[in-house]
């Protein structure tokens, strides 16, 4: 396949993929093989989100974060490394900064009730914790989940069929998978010199998990890093998620498929007191899937990059690194 600079990210629909056709479908798998190989962004319409849910998901994050700090901190528990509920201001920064994000978060993962309980994954996750000031952030946050889940599943039958593995390789190992919902809030900085110079809303990353669907934030920012060094910014219409690769997949596919680094910048200095909102689906497998690179990734050009490690090891690692997990 040939390499592609992309001036923006390719812009897909989902319902080509369900529609049944053949001719179709095929098509929408050489489209998605190729932004993936290339890019690793895509903009997917269809996607199952109406904006109905999309604007009540939004109401109550907002309500959410405009609460009091100290109302806020009642819904975090730092002994469970961020995996659910509210994550402070600053708490994460990414790989390789010393300065935390200039953000705060809420974290919504399987709701255990969903899971059966002859389910040995059901005892690896905590429950869920809502916020009891906001009526509706619980049941539209689950909705929205399930709704992004169903659609990560779509996406990831694209993925093994252009891999060439079976349709349903991914199925299973996603099912009751780790995934997690993050509404964010990049927060208003009133005072810009108050904040360490290096300090921005989101620094340059890869995400961990295996693929991000993020629905359209409220503002302008994320930009993604080319191949040739240049950052090209991603706007996504109302109607769109964007779907990227993640660190998990590229370990799987030996880096055929590309985890692009990407980051939040801060807007221009007069803008800083204003919020952005962006809300992520971290979709990640079972803690047992087996990352080891795919034998079809690997030959003499490309040799096996990674060491083997499955998803559960690997994100502890991740999460360590990110300062939201003490080292053991």
């Amino acid at each position: 396949m040939s390499e592609i600079l992309f001036d923006e990210i390719p812009s897909l629909d989902l319902a080509d993929f369900t529609s049944g056709d053949a001719e179709r479908k095929a098509q929408f798998v050489k489209k998605l093989g190729e932004a993936y190989q290339n890019i690793g962004f895509i903009a997917l319409r269809n996607h199952g989100l109406s904006d109905e849910l999309t604007d009540k998901l939004y109401k109550a994050t907002k309500e959410f974060f405009a609460l009091p700090d100290e109302v806020k901190q009642k819904y975090e528990n730092p002994e469970l490394a961020g995996q659910r509920g509210y994550v402070g201001k600053g708490k994460e920064k990414a790989k390789g900064f010393n300065t935390g994000d200039l953000k705060e978060f809420y974290h919504v993962g399987q709701e255990l009730s969903d899971i059966p309980d002859s389910d040995p994954i059901k005892k690896e996750y905590p429950e869920n914790i809502f916020p009891e000031e906001v009526p509706g952030f619980k049941e539209t946050t689950l909705e929205a989940y399930r709704k992004l889940e169903a659609a990560g599943k779509q996406v990831l039958r694209a993925i093994a069929i252009h891999l060439g593995l079976e349709e349903d390789y991914f199925d299973e190992k996603v099912k009751y998978g780790n995934s997690i919902l993050r509404p964010i809030h990049y927060f208003p900085i009133e005072d810009p010199d108050s904040v360490p110079a290096d300090a921005v809303r989101a620094a340059e990353h890869g995400d961990i998990n295996l693929i991000t669907l993020l629905m359209g934030a409220s503002a302008d920012g994320l930009q993604v890093l080319r191949r040739d060094g240049q950052w090209i910014p991603i706007t996504a219409l109302p109607e769109q998620v964007v779907v990227n690769v993640g660190d998990m997949l590229a370990r799987l596919t030996n880096n055929k498929l590309k985890s692009t680094i990407h980051r939040v910048v801060n807007p221009p200095r007069e803008l800083m007191h204003t919020s952005r909102y962006s809300i992520p689906f971290f979709m990640h497998p079972r803690s047992e899937m087996d990352l080891t690179c795919l034998e079809s990734c690997i030959d003499e050009r490309n040799p096996k990059a990674y060491p083997d490690a499955t998803a559960g090891e690997y994100l502890n690692e991740r999460l360590v690194e990110l300062g939201l997990l003490k080292k053991a």
